[in-house]
């Protein structure tokens, strides 16, 4: 009798990049357990987003964990902070935008570790990226390899010599090689949401960072963008 497959824990944000990256977890036959993160962020509609996504992957498991990270601000998607439109990496802060939330994928990544040793996993998938994104510095690999080194130490699978491995599929892929990826995975990529501030009838704002990035993965891609779009991004990157 054969084991059954193992599983993976997958960050789901209801982002472009994580629908790819957990897509990718169960296209090489792990068993799919996403977790996503209610943290009072500036809108609802990416966790909305989150539970489309996790469904159309086939998840085993959906765990939308809450958590107040406005309790901490200092972050345009926690606190009363405007959302930049001027463009990626323009803003003041060593360009790091105001959009970055303090230490947030070292807090889900932890939280995810937590599941993963819970629940036997091994692999915990995270759609981070290191090229076309806004200088997020948890974005980086060295961040990466350095929290895969934490959870080796900070476990008991770890030091029993069961280490975890941190997943990060697309981390030195544009935007454009995300798009053509998820694509050939056959994704719904227009289940996905990209927008930091969308406007109040739903819709993609067209002029934040994510959705400029966004828009030109799939511009650059040659692949028709199923995004709805207040105004039409700018093609401009930098």
């Amino acid at each position: 009798m054969t084991s059954p497959a193992p599983y993976a824990v997958a960050l789901v944000s209801g982002g472009l990049d994580s629908m790819v990256s957990a897509a990718l977890a169960r296209e090489a036959g792990q068993r799919v357990l996403a977790l996503s993160f209610d943290y009072n962020q500036r809108h609802r509609i990416e966790l909305d987003a989150a539970r489309r996504v996790a469904q159309a992957l086939g998840a085993e498991r959906h765990i939308v964990l809450p958590m107040d990270l406005s309790a901490f601000g200092g972050s345009a998607l926690t606190a009363d902070i405007d959302v930049p439109k001027d463009g990626v990496g323009t803003e003041d802060g060593g360009g790091i935008p105001v959009t970055y939330v303090p230490a947030r994928n070292t807090i889900f990544l932890s939280l995810a570790l937590g599941w993963a040793e819970a629940s036997g996993a091994r692999d915990i998938y995270i759609g981070v990226n290191a090229l076309d994104y806004s200088g997020y510095p948890d974005c980086r690999p060295e961040f990466i390899a350095a929290f895969e080194g934490l959870a080796e130490l900070a476990t008991k699978a770890g030091v029993e010599g069961d280490p975890f491995r941190i997943q990060a599929p697309l981390q030195m892929m544009t935007k454009a090689d995300i798009v053509r990826e998820g694509t050939r995975l056959g994704l719904d990529l227009g289940l996905s949401w990209s927008c930091y501030d969308p406007t109040p009838d739903g819709k993609h704002c067209g002029a934040c960072d994510s959705c400029r990035l966004r828009s030109k993965g799939f511009e650059d891609a040659g692949i028709a963008d199923p995004t709805v779009y207040a105004a039409r991004p700018g093609t401009e990157h930098g």
